[in-house]
C-alpha cells in the first residue's frame, strides 16, 4: 500500500489534492496539512455505477451493520464515499472499501482544528463526494471545528443536492436539528442530566445541519447499553424549552444498529445481531418542571420502541412498534411502564 506525505498549504496543496484525485485504482494515498489530513483508496476516476438518492443512515455506534451499509451505498449509486473525522486516520476507509465493498473509492478527511474546514481543497473533495459518512469520536470537536465554516455550508449543500449522508455515534449525535454537543468536556449520563436538566453540563446546540425530517429531532446513540433514555428525555425537554416548540422529538439508536431513512421519510431498522432497537421519545408538550438547579419532572412521556426489521415513518412517527411505553421522571428518577 503506497502512502504519500506532504506539508503543503494554499494553492500548492489544492494542486496536489487535485492530482491525487486521478491516481491509479486501489492505491492508498495520504496527505497531511496543518488543519487536516487526507487519505484515499480506490479509483476516483471510475464513473458512478448508478443514480443517487437523498437517503440517510443513522447508526448508534458499536459494530457496523453490513446490510445497512450496502443499502446506503446503493443510495449513493455505489460511487465515491467521503468519511469525515476529527480523530483517527484511514482505518475506516480501508474497512469500508475492502470489507463492505460496493463503492468505487473512499476518501477520508481528518480535522484537528477549524482552519481545515475553510480550506478550498477540502471543499472540492466534499463537493465531489457521492455520499458522506460522519464517523464516531467526539461531537464537541465536530461542532467546534466545523460549525459556521465553509465545510458546514458544504455539508448542507450536499444534502440539498439530494446526496446521501450518514453518521455513527458522535457522527449521529450532530445530525439532528438540535444536538447534545458534549461541550463541557464530558458525556453526561442520564442520572446527572435528570438531576439538573438546565445545568451547564447539558450543552445543547442548534443550527448546525439541516437534514430532512430531523429539524425537530434530537438524536442519541449507544442507547440501551448506556441507559440513555433519561438523558434523551432531558435533551428533548431542553430543546422544546430553548426553541419554544413543544413538538420536539428524540430518536435514540442502540449500538450495532442503524435506522435507514428513505427519501420519503419511511425508514427501516437494521441490527447486526437482530437485537438492536430504535427508541422514539415524543412528549408533544413542555416538561412539568424544568428549572435551574432542580431535578426534572416530566410525567407520562410517550416512548415508542421499534425493533430490528421493523419500519417507521419520520414524517408522522408512525411505526410498527415492538412496544410502547410511558416514562415518568420525578426527583431525578425514571420509571418506564409498558403499555
Amino acid at each position: 500500500m503506497r502512502r504519500l506525505r506532504y506539508g503543503l498549504r494554499g494553492p500548492l496543496l489544492a494542486l496536489v489534492l487535485s492530482a491525487l484525485c486521478w491516481t491509479s485504482p486501489v492505491a492508498a494515498q495520504e496527505l497531511m496539512d496543518p488543519g487536516f489530513a487526507y487519505y484515499e483508496v480506490g479509483d476516483l476516476d471510475a464513473p458512478r455505477p448508478g443514480p443517487r438518492a437523498p437517503a440517510m443512515m443513522l447508526m448508534g455506534g458499536g459494530e457496523w451493520v453490513p446490510e445497512a451499509f450496502q443499502w446506503w451505498l446503493r443510495q449513493a449509486g455505489n460511487g465515491r464515499v467521503l468519511i469525515l473525522r476529527a480523530s483517527g486516520a484511514d482505518e475506516l476507509q480501508d474497512r469500508l472499501y475492502r470489507e463492505i465493498g460496493g463503492t468505487t473509492a473512499v476518501q477520508t478527511l481528518v480535522f484537528d482544528n477549524r482552519r481545515g474546514a475553510d480550506d478550498p481543497a477540502v471543499l472540492r473533495v466534499v463537493a465531489a463526494a457521492d455520499a458522506i459518512f460522519i464517523a464516531g469520536g467526539d461531537q464537541s470537536r465536530y461542532i467546534r471545528f466545523w460549525k459556521g465554516t465553509a465545510l458546514n455550508r458544504a455539508l448542507n449543500a450536499h444534502v440539498r443536492a439530494g446526496k446521501p449522508i450518514a453518521g455513527t455515534s458522535a457522527g449521529l449525535a450532530i445530525l439532528g436539528g438540535y444536538a447534545y454537543g458534549a461541550l463541557d468536556g464530558g458525556s453526561i449520563d442520564s442520572a446527572s442530566a435528570m438531576a439538573n436538566p438546565m445545568g451547564e453540563a447539558v450543552t445543547m446546540d442548534r443550527g448546525f445541519l439541516q437534514l430532512p425530517y430531523l429539524q425537530r429531532v434530537v438524536t442519541d446513540t449507544h442507547f440501551d447499553k448506556r441507559d440513555r433514555l433519561g438523558r434523551l428525555i432531558v435533551f428533548v425537554a431542553r430543546a422544546a424549552h430553548d426553541s419554544g416548540d413543544p413538538d420536539m422529538v428524540g430518536i435514540g439508536v442502540d449500538e450495532d444498529t442503524a435506522l435507514c431513512v428513505e427519501p420519503d421519510g419511511q425508514a427501516q431498522v437494521y441490527s447486526a445481531d437482530g437485537e438492536g432497537k430504535v427508541w422514539v421519545v415524543s412528549p408533544g408538550r413542555d416538561a412539568d418542571r424544568l428549572v435551574e438547579g432542580e431535578p426534572l419532572r416530566f410525567h407520562a412521556v410517550p416512548v415508542t420502541v421499534v425493533a430490528s426489521g421493523s419500519r417507521m415513518r419520520l414524517d408522522d412517527l408512525q411505526a410498527d412498534a415492538a412496544y410502547q411505553a410511558l416514562a415518568d421522571i420525578s426527583d431525578g428518577e425514571i420509571e418506564v411502564i409498558r403499555q
